[in-house]
């Protein structure tokens, strides 16, 4: 009896032992994910990223992820490239600072920006429908790039330099969008943002540099080889809308390139002639000081309203006139020699 006791005990430690070993295929990969974020984290903590405030682990539905935080953003990423992750936070605070240094005063930010940067075109999608509602058709059109929605930076992964391009880019619309009492019609608004989507490295400092844009110098030389220029006052109310961001038309691309151009053209023209008033004009947009009717300033204010063809066409060359020239012919061919200079055409 004792001896059929003890085979007893063995047999059911024997079956709780196997009960306990058994693991399912979903903490498996849990652990796995767990432990690949960990050693991502141990990288980043071993780096003392003097920007980089804290680093955890991101619970997703899209695969294994880190949220990064620094002094005004919080990034949430399936990217786990360690030279991407180690660069960004530095990357972005510098963006920043560059951002602010557009205005004559700088603002303050009391509530982290929101990065999203998914580790590829697949996540990404996934995560626009679940993200954008209505609009994720659109934006899901985007060829290769990123978006600005919800107060919210979303981007993937198509190559280091691209990839920080359009965190510059879009950081930019982001920015002015939290800030800025009224919106920006849209050549200015595209036009600044483009001046973050290159940069150099001097001393261990990001320093942006729109002269190094080759992307869009090489699209503005083309329109002009072409005899594709718009004229300044077609420019400065054209309304690109969603299309525009996702056809790479001819005329799409002269629009971006020549708004680069003008936004350079009053920051850098005739030892920056222009320079003063170029701040002026996004500093009375920032304090909602710009000469309105009252209807285009509630379209200006309210962002639930949508940015017409028509309130961009009046405002654009409205806003141009008013700080810039009100003669369009008369600087026409200032602007276009500058063109020529920074295309060396």
């Amino acid at each position: 009896m004792k001896y059929f006791s003890r085979i007893l005990l063995i047999v059911v430690l024997s079956l709780v032992g196997c009960e306990s070993d058994k693991t399912s295929p979903e903490d498996s990969r849990a652990g796995r994910i767990n432990m690949y974020t960990g050693v991502i984290i141990d990288y980043l903590h071993e780096q003392n990223l003097p920007e980089l405030e804290s680093v955890e682990p991101w619970e997703n539905d899209y695969g294994p992820g880190v949220k990064l935080v620094t002094a005004h953003y919080e990034i949430f990423s399936t990217l786990l490239d360690r030279k991407m992750l180690s660069e960004i936070p530095h990357f972005i605070e510098s963006a920043y600072q560059a951002y602010n240094s557009q205005l004559p005063r700088q603002v303050s930010t009391s509530t982290k920006f929101r990065i999203y940067l998914l580790e590829d075109r697949t996540q990404w999608e996934h995560f626009t429908w679940a993200f954008a509602g209505e609009q994720a058709e659109m934006f899901c059109k985007i060829k290769a790039g990123a978006y600005y929605h919800n107060d919210a930076c979303v981007a993937y992964d198509i190559g280091h330099d691209r990839t920080m391009s359009a965190l510059g880019h879009e950081g930019w619309h982001q920015f002015s969008s939290r800030h800025f009492k009224y919106r920006l019609p849209s050549w200015l608004d595209e036009g600044v943002a483009m001046l973050f989507e290159s940069y150099r490295i001097k001393n261990g400092i990001i320093v942006f540099d729109p002269s190094r844009n080759t992307y869009r110098i090489d699209a503005l030389r083309e329109a002009m080889l072409n005899n594709n220029m718009i004229p300044l006052r077609e420019l400065t109310a054209i309304n690109p809308g969603q299309v525009l961001a996702t056809d790479q038309t001819e005329g799409v691309m002269a629009f971006y390139s020549q708004s680069y151009a003008l936004v350079r053209f009053l920051r850098e023209a005739n030892s920056g002639r222009l320079f003063d008033t170029y701040q002026q004009l996004l500093a009375d947009g920032l304090w909602g000081n710009w000469p309105l009717d009252e209807i285009s300033k509630q379209i200006a204010v309210d962002r639930n309203l949508p940015r017409t063809i028509l309130w961009n066409h009046l405002v654009g060359t409205q806003l141009f006139q008013q700080y810039v020239h009100e003669d369009f012919e008369c600087i026409e061919q200032e602007y276009l020699a500058f063109c020529r200079l920074i295309t060396q055409y």
